[in-house]
Order: structure tokens, then C-alpha cells, then sequence
């Protein structure tokens, strides 16, 4: 058993295991999307019925943290697309094959196993990639709110209290970046390494519970980060 803290470069292609995971996953949340939305009417049937009862249910739970039903409409896309990606993709890791299924190559003399598919949110890139988006954006819904007056709590020089908070400011967008990326790896990651040693151990009846135990991790994993995001673009876009 082989356990690669980096994603592997799949053989022959310009891309990460985890990047071809991560393509898959944006599929399947199209197709999950097109099949919801594609007969809209106003008296809502089944499909639509779950559809508009995810986006309620998001609805509500973004306006129960900024207490306003138009910032809640103005944040609720990109909060429930982090939430959706980041579920997909933490699920999509637990399918049979993600991770058991590639190549053998030699490397150094030595033979070593390279998984086909690696579960996306398992590859510190995209978590950071999601952080930083994510830290752009609170910027974003900052400015929009408050326009240039956004920035006072970063360069404030009424006096050497304000000034000094505003460098903890700066430094805690940048802490903001580092907190959501590993936050969302080390759990995933833990969990794959956790899947892989017990399978190994015992591979038929012992890893049941773990799987159980991993689809609840990924949802709150994806819920905590979509909650957080939130949090912080409602704080982005309060004067005080």
C-alpha cells in the first residue's frame, strides 16, 4: 500500500488524478442539474420539487446568518456552489475504484502504484484553490457594499491602535486562506488514508462503518466550509 501525500500525474497525460476526479465531479453536478431543471413548471413536480427545496433550504439558512433576505439573495450562488462542489467531490472519492483502480510504473528501480481517479478535495491544490477563491470573494462582496470605505479596517493611521489592527486585519485575510485550504484537505486526506489502512487490514465487513462514517464527514466538511464563507462575506459587508 502506497499513500502519496501529493496527487499523482496520471501516465501519458498533462494531468493529476485528482484533477480528473475533480472534472468528473463537475459533470456529475451538471447532469444532477440538467435532469432537476430541465422541465420547469409553474405547478413544481418531483425533480423540481428538490431542486427548489435545496435552494430554499439554502435560502433560509443564508438568511438566518446575515438577517436580510437581499444579501442573502446576493451570496446564496456562490455559497451553494461551494457547498455542492465540495460534497460531489468528497463522495465521488468513496466510489469503488477511486484509488484502487490505475497503473503500476516503475520509479527509481522500484514499482509503485498510481490510482486513476483520486478524490479532488484529497489534493491540497484545490483546496487552496477553493480558499482563495473564496478570500477574493469576501473582498469582493466587501467593495460592493461599502465601496472604498472597505478598506479603512485594513489602513486606518487615526492613531497607532487603529493602525496596528489593521495589520492583524491583513494578516487574518491571509490566515483565512491557510484555515479553509487545510481544513478541507487534512479531513478528506485523513479520511482516504484511514479507508485505504483498514481495507488493507480487512477488506470486506471492517471498512462499512468507516464508509458510513466518511459520507458524514464529507457533508459537514462541505457544510462547514460553505457556513464559514457565509459568515465572512456577511462580515465583509458590515460598516463595523
Amino acid at each position: 500500500m502506497t499513500i502519496s501525500l501529493a496527487a499523482e500525474k496520471i501516465p501519458g497525460l498533462p494531468i493529476t488524478n485528482s484533477f480528473l476526479t475533480g472534472m468528473a465531479a463537475a459533470l456529475v453536478i451538471l447532469l444532477i442539474f440538467y435532469l432537476l431543471t430541465r422541465a420547469i413548471r409553474p405547478v413544481p413536480r418531483k425533480r423540481q420539487n428538490v431542486a427548489e427545496w435545496i435552494v430554499e433550504g439554502f435560502l433560509n439558512l443564508t438568511e438566518s446568518i446575515t438577517g436580510n433576505r437581499q444579501k442573502a439573495l446576493k451570496l446564496l450562488p456562490l455559497g451553494l456552489t461551494f457547498f455542492i462542489f465540495i460534497l460531489v467531490n468528497n463522495w465521488l472519492g468513496l466510489l469503488p475504484g477511486v484509488g484502487s483502480i490505475g497503473f503500476n510504473e516503475l520509479e527509481e528501480g522500484r514499482e509503485t502504484f498510481i490510482p486513476l481517479l483520486r478524490s479532488s478535495n484529497a489534493d491540497l491544490n484545490t483546496t487552496l484553490a477553493l480558499a482563495v477563491i473564496a478570500v477574493f470573494a469576501i473582498q469582493r462582496f466587501g467593495i460592493g457594499a461599502l465601496g472604498l470605505k472597505y478598506f479603512k479596517k485594513f489602513f486606518n493611521f487615526k492613531n497607532p491602535i487603529y493602525f496596528g489592527i489593521g495589520i492583524l486585519e491583513i494578516i487574518s485575510e491571509f490566515a483565512k486562506i491557510i484555515s479553509f485550504s487545510f481544513r478541507l484537505f487534512g479531513n478528506v486526506f485523513a479520511g482516504e488514508v484511514l479507508l485505504a489502512v483498514i481495507t488493507g487490514l480487512i477488506p470486506f465487513i471492517a471498512p462499512l462503518p468507516f464508509y458510513g462514517l466518511e459520507l458524514f464527514v464529507g457533508f459537514i466538511q462541505a457544510l462547514v466550509f460553505t457556513i464559514l464563507s457565509l459568515v465572512f462575506f456577511h462580515m465583509a459587508m458590515q460598516e463595523h
